[in-house]
Protein backbone atom coordinates (compact mmCIF):
# COMPACT_ATOMS: atom_id res chain seq x y z
CA UNK A 1 0.00 0.00 0.00
CA UNK A 2 1.35 3.45 -0.88
CA UNK A 3 1.28 6.23 1.39
CA UNK A 4 3.32 7.24 4.74
CA UNK A 5 1.84 5.24 7.67
CA UNK A 6 0.47 7.49 10.63
CA UNK A 7 2.68 8.03 13.07
CA UNK A 8 1.34 6.61 16.98
CA UNK A 9 0.27 9.85 18.58
CA UNK A 10 -1.86 9.94 21.35
CA UNK A 11 -4.93 12.83 21.08
CA UNK A 12 -4.65 13.24 25.00
CA UNK A 13 -1.22 14.18 25.91
CA UNK A 14 -1.47 13.03 29.75
CA UNK A 15 -4.44 12.05 31.96
CA UNK A 16 -5.01 12.80 35.59
CA UNK A 17 -7.94 10.64 36.69
CA UNK A 18 -11.09 11.68 34.85
CA UNK A 19 -9.28 14.22 33.74
CA UNK A 20 -7.77 14.19 30.17
CA UNK A 21 -4.98 16.88 29.29
CA UNK A 22 -5.78 16.58 25.29
CA UNK A 23 -2.84 18.26 22.12
CA UNK A 24 -6.27 20.13 21.02
CA UNK A 25 -6.98 22.07 23.78
CA UNK A 26 -2.93 22.89 24.66
CA UNK A 27 -2.91 24.41 20.79
CA UNK A 28 -5.29 27.09 21.90
CA UNK A 29 -3.89 27.93 25.07
CA UNK A 30 -0.38 27.66 23.75
CA UNK A 31 -1.47 29.91 21.10
CA UNK A 32 -3.12 32.34 23.06
CA UNK A 33 -0.74 32.77 25.99
CA UNK A 34 2.13 33.33 23.00
CA UNK A 35 0.09 35.72 21.57
CA UNK A 36 -0.48 37.42 24.84
CA UNK A 37 3.49 37.77 25.15
CA UNK A 38 3.81 39.10 21.92
CA UNK A 39 1.42 41.60 22.03
CA UNK A 40 2.24 42.79 25.04
CA UNK A 41 6.23 43.37 23.43
CA UNK A 42 4.77 45.11 20.46
CA UNK A 43 2.84 47.47 23.07
CA UNK A 44 5.58 47.97 24.96
CA UNK A 45 8.49 48.42 21.82
CA UNK A 46 5.49 50.94 20.00
CA UNK A 47 4.29 52.61 22.48
CA UNK A 48 1.10 51.93 21.47
CA UNK A 49 -0.82 53.61 24.64
CA UNK A 50 -2.17 50.18 26.13
CA UNK A 51 -1.76 49.41 30.12
CA UNK A 52 -1.16 46.18 31.04
CA UNK A 53 -4.44 45.67 32.35
CA UNK A 54 -5.67 46.76 28.64
CA UNK A 55 -4.24 43.93 27.16
CA UNK A 56 -5.43 41.25 30.07
CA UNK A 57 -8.85 42.27 29.56
CA UNK A 58 -8.22 42.49 25.81
CA UNK A 59 -7.23 38.62 25.74
CA UNK A 60 -9.92 37.70 28.11
CA UNK A 61 -12.39 39.40 25.36
CA UNK A 62 -10.88 37.50 22.21
CA UNK A 63 -10.72 34.12 24.54
CA UNK A 64 -14.59 34.36 24.86
CA UNK A 65 -14.83 35.51 21.46
CA UNK A 66 -12.77 32.36 20.09
CA UNK A 67 -14.77 29.86 22.20
CA UNK A 68 -18.49 30.86 21.47
CA UNK A 69 -17.59 31.98 18.39
CA UNK A 70 -15.72 29.08 16.85
CA UNK A 71 -17.91 26.69 18.26
CA UNK A 72 -21.12 27.97 17.54
CA UNK A 73 -19.62 28.62 14.08
CA UNK A 74 -19.13 24.67 14.20
CA UNK A 75 -22.63 24.21 15.53
CA UNK A 76 -24.28 26.33 12.77
CA UNK A 77 -22.23 25.82 9.55
CA UNK A 78 -20.73 22.26 10.07
CA UNK A 79 -22.98 20.79 12.91
CA UNK A 80 -25.06 19.14 10.70
CA UNK A 81 -28.66 17.66 12.10
CA UNK A 82 -27.20 15.37 14.53
CA UNK A 83 -25.85 18.33 16.82
CA UNK A 84 -29.41 20.29 16.59
CA UNK A 85 -31.07 16.26 17.37
CA UNK A 86 -28.33 16.13 20.40
CA UNK A 87 -28.01 19.64 21.62
CA UNK A 88 -25.62 18.51 24.50
CA UNK A 89 -23.03 18.37 22.18
CA UNK A 90 -22.63 21.49 21.69
CA UNK A 91 -20.96 21.65 25.15
CA UNK A 92 -18.12 18.86 24.22
CA UNK A 93 -15.57 21.28 23.57
CA UNK A 94 -12.95 18.27 24.45
CA UNK A 95 -14.04 16.31 21.08
CA UNK A 96 -13.11 18.97 18.93
CA UNK A 97 -15.45 21.20 16.10
CA UNK A 98 -14.37 24.70 16.11
CA UNK A 99 -15.09 26.64 13.03
CA UNK A 100 -12.63 29.55 12.24
CA UNK A 101 -15.01 31.57 10.12
CA UNK A 102 -17.51 31.46 13.44
CA UNK A 103 -14.23 32.02 15.79
CA UNK A 104 -13.35 35.01 13.31
CA UNK A 105 -16.74 36.86 13.66
CA UNK A 106 -16.62 35.88 17.35
CA UNK A 107 -13.49 37.72 18.18
CA UNK A 108 -13.60 40.95 15.59
CA UNK A 109 -17.48 41.14 17.80
CA UNK A 110 -15.46 40.75 21.26
CA UNK A 111 -12.45 43.62 20.12
CA UNK A 112 -15.12 45.97 18.54
CA UNK A 113 -16.99 45.64 22.11
CA UNK A 114 -13.40 46.43 24.10
CA UNK A 115 -12.45 49.13 21.66
CA UNK A 116 -15.58 50.96 22.49
CA UNK A 117 -15.24 50.46 26.34
CA UNK A 118 -11.77 51.42 26.47
CA UNK A 119 -11.99 54.06 23.75
CA UNK A 120 -9.52 52.79 21.28
CA UNK A 121 -9.42 52.54 18.09
CA UNK A 122 -11.22 49.18 16.68
CA UNK A 123 -8.71 49.01 13.38
CA UNK A 124 -5.82 49.66 15.74
CA UNK A 125 -6.69 46.85 18.18
CA UNK A 126 -7.21 44.45 15.21
CA UNK A 127 -3.77 45.20 13.46
CA UNK A 128 -2.00 44.22 17.08
CA UNK A 129 -3.75 41.06 17.35
CA UNK A 130 -4.34 39.71 13.59
CA UNK A 131 -0.14 39.43 13.23
CA UNK A 132 0.25 36.98 16.08
CA UNK A 133 -3.27 35.01 14.54
CA UNK A 134 -0.98 32.71 12.83
CA UNK A 135 0.13 30.88 15.71
CA UNK A 136 -3.02 29.70 17.06
CA UNK A 137 -3.81 28.89 13.37
CA UNK A 138 -0.49 26.77 13.26
CA UNK A 139 -0.97 24.88 16.29
CA UNK A 140 -4.70 24.26 15.61
CA UNK A 141 -3.92 22.53 12.42
CA UNK A 142 -0.89 20.72 14.12
CA UNK A 143 -3.68 19.22 16.22
CA UNK A 144 -5.68 18.20 14.09
CA UNK A 145 -3.49 16.07 12.93
CA UNK A 146 -2.87 14.78 16.12
CA UNK A 147 -6.43 14.12 16.39
CA UNK A 148 -6.45 12.30 12.99
CA UNK A 149 -9.03 14.42 11.92
CA UNK A 150 -9.83 16.83 8.86
CA UNK A 151 -7.24 15.10 6.82
CA UNK A 152 -7.00 15.12 3.06
CA UNK A 153 -8.66 13.41 -0.18
CA UNK A 154 -7.30 10.65 -1.08
CA UNK A 155 -4.03 11.15 -3.28
CA UNK A 156 -0.68 9.35 -4.54
CA UNK A 157 1.30 11.52 -3.57
CA UNK A 158 5.00 10.44 -2.37
CA UNK A 159 4.28 11.85 1.13
CA UNK A 160 0.67 10.99 1.46
CA UNK A 161 -0.56 9.87 4.81
CA UNK A 162 -2.78 6.57 5.77
CA UNK A 163 -4.67 8.02 8.66
CA UNK A 164 -6.73 5.55 10.65
CA UNK A 165 -10.24 7.23 10.56
CA UNK A 166 -9.82 7.78 7.06
CA UNK A 167 -9.67 4.08 6.16
CA UNK A 168 -5.82 3.66 5.97
CA UNK A 169 -6.20 4.98 2.42
CA UNK A 170 -3.24 7.39 1.55
CA UNK A 171 -4.48 11.06 1.87
CA UNK A 172 -3.17 14.74 1.25
CA UNK A 173 -1.81 15.56 4.91
CA UNK A 174 -3.94 18.92 4.66
CA UNK A 175 -3.63 20.12 8.00
CA UNK A 176 0.02 20.37 7.68
CA UNK A 177 -0.45 21.87 4.26
CA UNK A 178 -3.13 24.41 6.37
CA UNK A 179 -0.38 24.85 9.31
CA UNK A 180 2.55 25.83 6.92
CA UNK A 181 0.78 28.68 4.17
CA UNK A 182 -2.00 29.89 7.23
CA UNK A 183 0.51 29.86 9.88
CA UNK A 184 4.09 29.89 8.68
CA UNK A 185 3.62 32.18 5.69
CA UNK A 186 0.57 34.25 7.47
CA UNK A 187 2.74 34.71 10.57
CA UNK A 188 5.89 35.87 8.33
CA UNK A 189 4.42 38.16 5.87
CA UNK A 190 1.95 39.83 8.21
CA UNK A 191 4.79 41.05 10.89
CA UNK A 192 7.20 42.03 8.01
CA UNK A 193 4.79 44.06 7.12
CA UNK A 194 4.03 45.40 10.46
CA UNK A 195 7.37 46.30 10.94
CA UNK A 196 7.07 48.96 8.25
CA UNK A 197 6.18 52.23 9.66
CA UNK A 198 3.93 53.61 6.75
CA UNK A 199 2.04 50.24 6.76
CA UNK A 200 1.28 50.52 10.65
CA UNK A 201 -0.06 54.07 9.70
CA UNK A 202 -2.45 52.82 7.60
CA UNK A 203 -4.81 51.90 9.98
CA UNK A 204 -6.53 48.65 8.90
CA UNK A 205 -4.36 47.56 6.37
CA UNK A 206 -3.12 44.75 8.08
CA UNK A 207 -6.15 43.51 9.18
CA UNK A 208 -6.81 43.74 5.87
CA UNK A 209 -4.39 41.46 4.53
CA UNK A 210 -4.81 39.03 7.36
CA UNK A 211 -8.59 38.24 6.07
CA UNK A 212 -7.78 38.05 2.50
CA UNK A 213 -4.69 35.75 2.88
CA UNK A 214 -6.61 33.58 5.18
CA UNK A 215 -9.89 33.27 2.94
CA UNK A 216 -6.98 33.15 -0.23
CA UNK A 217 -5.00 30.25 1.16
CA UNK A 218 -8.08 28.86 2.83
CA UNK A 219 -9.67 28.75 -0.70
CA UNK A 220 -6.89 27.11 -2.24
CA UNK A 221 -6.10 24.37 0.29
CA UNK A 222 -9.45 23.07 0.27
CA UNK A 223 -8.92 21.26 -3.07
CA UNK A 224 -6.46 19.14 -0.93
CA UNK A 225 -8.65 18.38 1.62
CA UNK A 226 -12.10 16.40 2.21
CA UNK A 227 -14.94 18.07 3.18
CA UNK A 228 -16.99 17.14 5.73
CA UNK A 229 -18.95 13.99 5.49
CA UNK A 230 -21.80 15.51 6.86
CA UNK A 231 -22.34 18.02 4.07
CA UNK A 232 -19.99 16.81 1.16
CA UNK A 233 -19.95 19.14 -1.78
CA UNK A 234 -22.04 22.28 -2.60
CA UNK A 235 -22.77 22.58 -6.73
CA UNK A 236 -20.72 20.00 -6.80
CA UNK A 237 -17.46 20.80 -6.12
CA UNK A 238 -17.39 23.71 -3.52
CA UNK A 239 -16.71 23.25 0.59
CA UNK A 240 -18.54 24.97 2.77
CA UNK A 241 -14.96 26.57 4.07
CA UNK A 242 -14.76 27.57 0.19
CA UNK A 243 -18.15 29.78 0.11
CA UNK A 244 -17.37 31.11 3.97
CA UNK A 245 -13.80 32.56 2.95
CA UNK A 246 -15.28 34.58 -0.14
CA UNK A 247 -17.06 36.53 2.52
CA UNK A 248 -13.95 37.58 3.90
CA UNK A 249 -11.84 38.12 0.79
CA UNK A 250 -14.64 40.85 -0.31
CA UNK A 251 -14.46 42.30 3.23
CA UNK A 252 -10.47 42.63 3.29
CA UNK A 253 -10.76 44.09 -0.28
CA UNK A 254 -13.26 47.01 0.53
CA UNK A 255 -11.07 47.87 3.82
CA UNK A 256 -7.79 47.93 1.88
CA UNK A 257 -9.59 49.76 -1.03
CA UNK A 258 -10.91 52.37 1.72
CA UNK A 259 -7.47 52.54 4.20
CA UNK A 260 -4.74 53.04 0.80
CA UNK A 261 -7.21 56.13 -0.06
CA UNK A 262 -4.82 59.06 -0.08
CA UNK A 263 -4.98 60.87 2.79
CA UNK A 264 -6.25 58.16 5.10
CA UNK A 265 -4.55 57.51 8.15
Amino acid sequence: MTGLAYPEISPIIFSIGPLAVRWYSMAYLAGILIGWWLVLRRNEKYQLGLTKQNIEDLVFYITLGIIVGGRMGYVIFYGGAAMWEQPWQILELWKGGMSFHGGAAGVILAIWLYARKIGYGFLKLTDLVVPVVPIGLFLGRLANFTNDELWGRVSDVAWAVRFPSGGFLPRHPSQLYEAFFEGVVMFIVLNWLWGFKAVRGRTGVVSALFVILYGIFRISLEQFREPDAQLGFFFGHVTMGQMLSVPLILAGLVVLGIRLKPGKV
